[in-house]
């Protein structure tokens, strides 16, 4: 098996991975904007008071590792030259290690 193989459960996989990192990157990005939480994180459980004026901090970082997991599956789903493939996946790491800096080191 190569990683360019195209059986279908490996491109229902991929598909899968794609439809909740875009998930993802879409709540990061609404909670980032509007600073607030969505009502059914809340009901789990309330945020601690130190937790309660960061959601910017937490939707960031939510809509990085979207867009980071969104970008992964690119070349294995749309036909790329190799070094576009590469250049995609250095920019998915990337990505990665932004939203890991940003929630390590982002203090709202």
């Amino acid at each position: 098996m190569s990683p360019s193989d195209t059986g279908p459960p490996l491109v229902a996989g991929r598909l899968v991975i794609v439809v909740v990192s875009l998930f993802a990157l879409v709540l990061g990005v609404h909670v980032a904007l509007s600073r607030r939480f969505p009502r059914a994180w809340l009901r789990f459980g309330r945020p601690t008071t130190s937790q309660r004026p960061q959601p910017v901090r937490i939707g960031g970082g939510a809509a990085l590792v979207g867009a980071s997991l969104l970008i992964q599956p690119a070349p294995f789903l749309i036909p790329t030259p190799f070094v576009l493939g590469a250049a995609l996946f250095a920019v998915a790491m990337l990505l990665a290690a932004t939203a890991a800096g940003w929630f390590i080191l982002r203090r709202d």
